[in-house]
């Protein structure tokens, strides 16, 4: 991956997943009580051993670029490692981003001063593990121009994702942008149809005229999805690279928590007996910044009620005083009192119940 360039994208707006974005960016909101959203994409950068990234922020960026500087400053400067923020800086165009390709064209100076072989793109507010290193053996070993991420899901869900049409040697046919039903299936699975992840890796002497063309087309909305992709099929050799999950579990997991149901539902996956999502896996950590607590505490208190926590996860500083936690995740700092019944809940930093 040394030849590779991850640019990551983190400046959406998260409109559907408000008021938890009243004051941050998407990719900062609390994941997993002591995580945020970021955390996830940028471990699977440092398990993969993608060491070079760059951060597009733009929406309400403060606490993202503190949590960046805070908790990932993690790589070695003096060997050309880099998790760094890159504000929008109107450098090219006289308007905020708009649209993902747009984002990274707004960036094209910075990312062709790394030259870098290999430019991989990401979405900074995903939950998932997957080894890039492997997506990248396979779009060298192919000799493709851009190599995109599917995942195999159930056709009724077509109308929430980009559909892809692939054949049996993985080369990309062409494009369903979230149809309400589709013919295409996956070639790997008669029953199943491949959804794009988001997830694309461009050679980088691909992606910069690429760019440049787009950011012409007065017609275009500037997505990657949308209008690149398409449009590059019958002149590219654009391949798909179909996941393969490190979450060691049965069922690929891979969710967008874009809104507040996939936002809780993806939090409940990972409080069961046997989590849907592994955070205790040692082969594939996940890493964050924490700030310093002392360690969670349960309490017996007064009429002999006793504190507890059943299928719930409690961060540090948490103290539970009489009463009774079920299926929920307490995040740092968190204070449950007497005759307080928790189910099925997500609390905050700080909240006193």
């Amino acid at each position: 991956m040394k030849d590779t360039l991850g640019v990551l994208l983190a400046g959406g707006a998260g409109e559907r997943l408000y008021p938890l974005t009243r004051d941050r960016a998407k990719p900062a909101v609390t994941f997993g009580g002591i995580y945020r959203i970021i955390d996830i994409t940028l471990s699977n950068c440092i398990n993969s051993d993608l060491r070079r990234v760059y951060i597009l922020t733009q929406y309400k960026a403060l606490s993202l670029n503190r949590h960046i500087r805070e908790g990932w400053n993690i790589v070695a400067r003096e060997m050309g490692e880099f998790v760094e923020i890159l504000p929008p800086m109107k450098r090219v165009s006289d308007n905020w981003y708009m649209g993902t390709a747009d984002a990274v064209y707004q960036n094209i100076y910075s990312i062709g001063s790394e030259q870098p072989k290999h430019v991989l793109i990401l979405s900074g507010d995903h939950i998932y593990k997957m080894d890039y290193g492997k997506m990248l053996e396979q779009h060298v070993h192919s000799a493709s121009d851009v190599t995109l991420a599917t995942i195999q899901i159930e056709p009724d869900e077509s109308y929430r994702f980009g559909v892809v049409d692939i054949d049996r040697d993985h080369r990309v046919n062409g494009f369903q942008e979230k149809p309400q039903q589709t013919n295409l299936r996956s070639p790997w699975n008669p029953n199943k149809i491949s959804a794009s992840m988001g997830i694309y890796l461009f050679n980088t002497d691909v992606l910069i005229p690429v760019l440049l063309k787009d950011a012409e087309d007065t017609n275009s909305s500037h997505d990657f999805g949308k209008d690149i992709l398409p449009k590059m099929v019958d002149e590219y050799r654009v391949y798909a690279y179909d996941f393969v999950d490190e979450n060691k579990k049965e069922a690929l997991y891979w969710r967008d928590v874009g809104t507040l149901e996939a936002y809780y539902e993806a939090n409940m996956d990972i409080v069961s007996v046997s989590p849907v999502f592994n955070l205790y896996d040692s082969d594939w950590p996940i890493r964050t910044h924490q700030r310093q607590y002392p360690p969670a505490k349960f309490v017996f208190a007064e009429a002999g009620r006793t504190g507890t926590a059943v299928d719930s996860i409690v961060s540090a500083g948490c103290i539970v005083s009489g009463g009774s936690v079920k299926n929920c995740i307490l995040s740092p700092d968190v204070r449950v009192n007497s005759y307080s019944e928790i189910d099925d809940s997500i609390l905050f930093s700080h909240v006193r119940l």
